[in-house]
C-alpha cells in the first residue's frame, strides 16, 4: 500500500450547505467535516505542527538532551565529578535537565569510565563514546547515533559544567527549530552585566545580525569600542545548543576550520562552512564552572538558596 505523503500542513474546509448555514460548523476531522469531497484548491490552510502529526502510527519529533562530559581539563581536571555538597556536579546538571518537560530523554555522553559509572550510579543514562573527539558537538553526534535518533529529531547540548542552569531556558532554545524547519542550529546568549566578563576569555562573546543570526563568536572582546559615541551592549555565549539530528550528521563531516582551531570554539566550524546559527537572547544567566574558583561561586549561590 502506498504510504501517504508527509506534509507540514493539512488542508481542510467545512462544506457550507443550506442545512448548516445557521448552525456551527463541525470541527475538523469530525463526521460532518466531509473534507475529502472538497477540491484541493478550495481547501483552507490550517497549521498542523510536525510534532503533533500522527501518520501511520504516532510520529513525533523527539527532543533529546545530551550532556557531553570529559575528565581531562587544563584548567580543572575531573570537574564533572567535582563534589558539590556530597554530589558530583554532573548529577546536578542531569537532574536539572530532567526537570525540562519538553525533553523526551536525557543522557550523558562521555569517554571516561569514571564519569560513566557515576552517572549509572545515581540512576542516570550514559553513553560511552570514542576518545579524541575535537569538540563536544562531535561527541554528541556519536551519542545521538547510538541512541538511534531520527533525522527529524532535535538534539539539545546541555553543558556538563553548568549545574545551576535554569530549566526554562531549554524551551526558549528549541523554539526556533520547532518554528522554522530551515534553521539547523540555535544557541543562547545573555547580555553581559559583570564588567570582569568583558575581558575574560573564558566568557565567549558574540555579535549577531538584525535577524538574530550569529556573525561571529570570540574569546576576545567584540565589538571593539574605540571610545567614541555610545558604548555598545555586549553579549556572552552560554554554551547551550539545539540542532537537528540531520545537521549533526553534516557537522561532524566538516573539517575543522581556521576560526575554530584559533579560538577553540566548535560553533565557528558551522559559521565558517556557511551554516547559520540562530541566537536566542535569554534573561537568565548560568554560571559556567571552568576553574575551582567558579565551583566555589556555585557553592556560594547554593548556600544563599
Amino acid at each position: 500500500m502506498k504510504r501517504p505523503r508527509r506534509s507540514y500542513e493539512i488542508r481542510i474546509r467545512q462544506r457550507r450547505t443550506k442545512d448548516n448555514e445557521n448552525n456551527p460548523p463541525s470541527p475538523p476531522f469530525s463526521k460532518g467535516g466531509d473534507i475529502h469531497q472538497v477540491p484541493l484548491w478550495k481547501r483552507e490552510t490550517v497549521p498542523f505542527p510536525l510534532w503533533k502529526r500522527g501518520i501511520q502510527g504516532d510520529f513525533r519529533v523527539k527532543i533529546v538532551a545530551i550532556i557531553p562530559a570529559r575528565y581531562p581539563s587544563t584548567r580543572f581536571p575531573g570537574k564533572p565529578l567535582a563534589d558539590i555538597f556530597g554530589k558530583p556536579m554532573i548529577r546536578y546538571v542531569y537532574e536539572r535537565a530532567n526537570q525540562v518537560q519538553e525533553l523526551t530523554n536525557v543522557a550523558v555522553a562521555t569517554d571516561d569510565k569514571r564519569i560513566y559509572d557515576a552517572v549509572l550510579g545515581f540512576g542516570g543514562e550514559a553513553v560511552m563514546t570514542a576518545a579524541g573527539h575535537p569538540s563536544g558537538t562531535d561527541r554528541i553526534a556519536e551519542a545521538a547515533d547510538k541512541l538511534s535518533l531520527a533525522d527529524e529529531d532535535i538534539v539539545v547540548n546541555i553543558q556538563g559544567d553548568q549545574p545551576l542552569f535554569p530549566p526554562e531556558i531549554i524551551k526558549d532554545l528549541t523554539a526556533p527549530l520547532l518554528g522554522d524547519k530551515a534553521i539547523p542550529m540555535s544557541t543562547l546568549i545573555y547580555k553581559i552585566v559583570r564588567p570582569e566578563e568583558l575581558t575574560d576569555p573564558n566568557h565567549v562573546k558574540t555579535v549577531f545580525d538584525r535577524d538574530g543570526y550569529a556573525l561571529y563568536f570570540s574569546r576576545a572582546t567584540i565589538p571593539f569600542f574605540r571610545g567614541e559615541g555610545v558604548l555598545p551592549d555586549y553579549y556572552k555565549h552560554l554554551g547551550f545548543y539545539a540542532y537537528r539530528k540531520s545537521f549533526l550528521t553534516r557537522f561532524v563531516a566538516l573539517p575543522v576550520g581556521v576560526w575554530e582551531a584559533s579560538e577553540r570554539l566548535e560553533q565557528l566550524r558551522a559559521l565558517e562552512h556557511g551554516y547559520r546559527i540562530k541566537v536566542v537572547l535569554t534573561p537568565h544567566d548560568s554560571i559556567e564552572v571552568d576553574t575551582p574558583a567558579d565551583l566555589e561561586r556555585v557553592k556560594a549561590v547554593m548556600r544563599e538558596g
